[in-house]
């Protein structure tokens, strides 16, 4: 019989780990408190607007439900259908993509500040001599779209109205009435006396009561 061999181990030492300096994953670092409100200022149709939001809170939410402001309509939620279109800082946004508090310190224009009944936008009168709306959901999202692309774009030709308004969705007109009124409003806003924009109508941010009172709008339904 063969002797065996004794087998010799060799014993290890474990390895300590230790924690780098400054990695705030390994420290016993406090976390900070979930902030769930924030305060913020903005401008809204040449009014500085002040509130205390939710963080998780849409600009179309804040315009709506503290400013009283319904003229902006909530479509799909999902930036597909323009409905809620209003300018920042003059350009064309989808505000139900936006957070409020990404809003503070900017500046906000509403389809309210476009005219009033007694006194429509030259726009709005070519959109009504044109037929460009029927149910009227999708038409002031429309409208702040043309106005932005009015002003890059003074005398567009139908192609170029089409791909301006492409972002927007309507189910009633067909779209070709919308295409002529842009048309005709690009020469009446060339030719139209500016006036100033009225304020809005939903005064200063609520904390309580009815959002939509004042507004002298109707409060919509959502789609």
């Amino acid at each position: 019989m063969k002797k065996r061999t004794g087998v010799v181990r060799r014993t290890t030492k474990a390895r300590v780990v230790t924690a780098r300096r400054g990695n705030p994953v390994r420290t016993n670092a406090a976390v900070p408190p979930l902030v769930t409100r924030k305060q913020i200022t903005v401008q809204v149709n040449g009014v500085a607007q002040t509130a205390e939001v939710e963080v998780r809170m849409t600009l179309v939410d804040f315009i709506r439900e503290h400013l009283g402001l319904t003229g902006t309509h909530v479509g799909c939620e999902h930036g597909v259908c323009g409905a809620c279109t209003i300018l920042l800082d003059g350009a064309p946004v989808r505000s139900c993509l936006m957070f409020a508090v990404q809003a503070a310190g900017e500046e906000i224009m509403t389809v309210e500040a476009l005219g009033t009944p007694d006194r429509l936008h030259p726009i709005q009168e070519a959109f009504r001599d044109h037929h460009g709306l029927q149910c009227g959901f999708c038409t002031p999202g429309i409208l702040m779209t043309t106005l932005a692309f009015l002003r890059e774009c003074p005398s567009p030709s139908a192609d170029e109205i089409r791909v301006a308004l492409a972002g927007h969705l309507c189910r009633c007109t067909g779209y070709q009435g919308i295409v002529e009124a842009v048309s005709d409003a690009a020469q009446r806003v060339g030719t139209a006396t500016p006036t100033p924009a009225p304020r809005a109508r939903g005064g200063g941010a609520r904390k309580h009561g009815n959002p939509h009172a004042g507004s002298g709008r109707n409060a919509e339904t959502r789609t």
